[in-house]
């Protein structure tokens, strides 16, 4: 059973946690809404649509606002009881601040387990749909952006122009022009058209419109020489309707490649992810075999190689001593053995190009199963910083707890980022590389959490001004008038 004072600090936490949840979420989701929007402009989605997909692509962000959620309202929390003296009243009425952090950080160990599930049961089945509704899209509906006005070239083949696009989906257009591309040597195409419209067609892999009143104008210049050219007059017709079938394969299938499903490891589970990992770890144990055995060949070429299978151990024949070659015969050794050492590098460069993708693979997918369980854990760690900075700073609101906040989860992304670059590119274990930065930042929450409890003043200005007093009374002038000296 809570007590009073147990329900009053957890409703203390729990006014700014809403809040600052809802603004970070808010934030988050506007960030993706810029990266993602050039897939859906031009692409006829409903606003319900565009909705669900960023809701989709938006849950996968909780996972980092959780834990800064918790950094700033553990921080203005205490800081406020520190401002308004309640902290002090506790410590006076025998309530030790262990005991007052106590029931938020069982709060905050219940929000991490809810994490840890949400991220491991609910967000992969989120990123699943959200990757097949791109693919859909992307299949469905190509990345055909026509801006009114402009000459574009996205259509194979064709350059195209209209003056004007309207209609609920931009399916009607007016001032139409069509010319197909065509080397000098080959027959020239060109639509005129007062208005058209787009219809669907019946196969997707083209794109129907409709041309009301127009011309074409075409000529027969193929495999004809200048002079036939010159003197070929135009040639015109008229049409009060013409539909015409454009091939945009190229385009969808683009599209789909784009937006194919391969990163499957983010739709899995803690547990499914252990199979994936083994499973990855087996096709790279023959990859490299087949990578040692290629360098391991050509190395025979350049140096002397025993096979360690070989019983017989046949001795190795003695070797050319250089100093005993004279002339053009030492020249062309020492150009030989240069040339095979230059192919062998030339070789491993090639290698090393070709397994550095399944490095960063690899490092991806334990590092993403590493961080379902690791995030939970900056929870509690972004707590302890958090309430132990709120009650040694003793100011609450949204002034100086945001700006130490937003420092302190600006050095764990940087610290994450970077772990997460080396781990790609093979340098940094990525099991170490996505639990260094709790591992960095966990004695420093140690160390605040002790300071706090110790009532130290390490934000106290008075301190460090007198700290430094006998420095900066050296460099100031006295103000005393000397009349009163």
């Amino acid at each position: 059973m809570l007590k009073i004072l147990d329900r009053y600090i957890i409703k203390t936490f729990f006014g700014p946690f809403f809040f600052i949840f809802s603004v970070l979420f808010f934030i988050f989701i506007v960030n993706i809404i810029w990266v993602q929007l050039g897939q859906f402009m031009g692409k006829g989605l409903s606003y319900w649509q565009i909705l669900k997909l960023l809701f989709y692509l938006g849950v996968s962000v909780i996972s980092m606002v959780l834990p800064l959620t918790i950094l700033l309202a553990s921080i203005m929390s205490f800081g406020e009881f520190g401002e308004r003296y309640e902290l002090a009243a506790m410590k006076a009425a025998g309530i030790s601040l262990t005991r007052v952090m106590v029931p938020l950080l069982g709060v905050t160990t219940l929000l991490s387990i809810m994490l840890f599930f949400f991220s491991n049961n609910i967000i992969p089945d989120f990123q699943r749909k959200a990757k097949n509704m791109l693919f859909n899209i992307a299949q469905t509906k190509p990345a055909l952006n026509f801006t009114p006005g402009q000459f574009i070239d996205q259509i194979p083949g064709y350059m195209v122009k209209f003056d004007k696009i309207y209609g609920e989906n931009g399916e009607n257009i007016e001032g139409v022009f069509i010319h197909a591309k065509a080397s000098t040597f080959e027959n020239q195409r060109s639509i005129v058209a007062e208005k058209g419209k787009f219809k669907p067609a019946v196969n997707k892999n083209y794109l129907k419109l409709v041309l009301y009143n127009g011309y074409v104008f075409e000529d027969n210049f193929a495999g004809k020489g200048e002079a036939v050219r010159l003197k070929q007059p135009d040639q015109a017709i008229k049409f009060d309707s013409l539909v015409s079938h454009f091939d945009i394969s190229e385009i969808i299938n683009k599209a789909i490649e784009e937006e194919q499903i391969t990163d499957d490891y983010r739709f899995q589970t803690f547990n499914q992810l252990n199979k994936t990992i083994d499973l990855n770890i087996k096709d790279n144990e023959r990859f490299f075999s087949s990578i040692t055995g290629d360098v391991l060949s050509q190395t025979n070429s350049a140096v002397t190689y025993m096979d360690k299978n070989n019983k017989s151990k046949a001795p190795v024949k003695q070797q050319l001593k250089l100093d005993t070659v004279k002339g053009n015969k030492k020249m062309e050794i020492i150009y030989n053995a240069y040339t095979r050492l230059d192919n062998l590098k030339t070789t491993l460069d090639g290698k090393t190009n070709d397994f550095k993708p399944n490095v960063k693979y690899f490092s991806k997918i334990v590092i993403y199963q590493q961080r379902i369980l690791s995030y939970s854990f900056t929870c509690i760690i972004f707590f302890l910083i958090g309430a132990s900075l709120g009650s040694i700073i003793r100011k609450g609101g949204m002034g100086v707890p945001v700006i130490i906040a937003i420092v302190i989860f600006i050095v764990f992304y940087v610290i994450n980022v970077g772990m997460e670059n080396l781990a790609w590119s093979g340098t940094l274990n990525p099991y170490l590389a996505a639990w260094l930065p709790n591992i960095i930042l966990f004695p420093f929450g140690v160390i605040m959490t002790y300071k706090a409890l110790t009532d130290s003043q390490l934000f106290d200005a008075e301190k460090y001004k007198a700290f430094l007093k006998p420095i900066t009374k050296r460099f100031s002038k006295n103000k005393e008038h000397t009349r009163y000296q």
